[in-house]
């Protein structure tokens, strides 16, 4: 399908969405069950990725930095050096992008898939003939539940990314604690907590939104409804690197 085609019926598959609910009582306690399903069913994943990114990154920049070598035979580098990296790349790149990119593949794909099975089984043709926003009706309460817990999830991990640098310190003699915990306050900005906020909300909007609208207009069968989980996984992953591009050039660029 045409690029702007599909631009433009998301658009107006937003434009219902973003309705007003008919009954707000159904709406938050759809809303409540979503942030259940995506974020308490995400913590052990997001738990174990970032406490092992965090604690492989700590000690690969570790190896990187410190260790010497022909050309720097001794070291030349302050150890809270790599403090101070691992503490922003956390920050600015690894709890909000990586966690989402994840969360692509575990939440898009269920969203895409629960919806295109009600699409499928005319489910959504029984609210429309019921006098109900199907759109609304099934995707904006997944969409504010991702907008409330992805961001939760993201706090979550970068605190978590930290602890597993702090434990990899046990196991390497290069670096110490509180070298990590040094480098890790030099280089701290409030600047860096926004602009992972920023991406926070902005990727919890595109896995919960994209996802919605690919399982809304699937049209076929079994097979079509996984086509669309994967189709939905692809795209999100595609606009979240494309949005990190986009504000990291907004926000760090030179």
């Amino acid at each position: 399908m045409n690029f702007f085609t599909e631009i433009g019926r998301f658009m107006i598959f937003m434009k219902y969405v973003m309705k007003r609910p008919q009954k707000w009582s159904v709406f938050w306690k759809i809303t409540f069950r979503e942030m259940h399903n995506i974020g308490i069913e995400s913590l052990l994943v997001v738990t174990l990725i970032a406490f092992f990114l965090g604690a492989v990154t700590t000690i690969q920049t570790a190896n990187q930095l410190l260790t010497p070598s022909d050309l720097f035979p001794t070291q030349l580098i302050p150890k809270f050096v790599v403090g101070s990296v691992v503490s922003t790349s956390a920050i600015l790149e690894l709890a909000p992008t990586i966690t989402c990119l994840v969360l692509a593949g575990k939440v898009g794909a269920n969203i895409a898939s629960e919806i295109g099975n009600k699409k499928i089984s005319e489910q959504i043709d029984a609210y429309e003939v019921m006098g109900i926003n199907s759109a609304s009706f099934v995707a904006l309460p997944k969409i504010v539940a991702g907008l409330i817990m992805i961001p939760s999830l993201i706090i979550a991990a970068n605190f978590l990314l930290m602890t597993g640098g702090a434990v990899a310190t046990k196991f390497t003699s290069a670096l110490s604690f509180d070298d990590l915990i040094e480098g890790a306050r030099m280089v701290f900005h409030p600047e860096y907590v926004q602009i992972m906020m920023i991406k926070s909300f902005i990727f919890a909007f595109i896995i919960t939104s994209l996802s919605s609208y690919q399982g809304y207009y699937t049209e076929g069968g079994a097979l079509e409804v996984g086509a669309a989980g994967t189709y939905a996984v692809t795209r999100i992953c595609i606009f979240i690197l494309f949005f990190d591009l986009v504000i990291a050039q907004i926000f760090l660029g030179l």
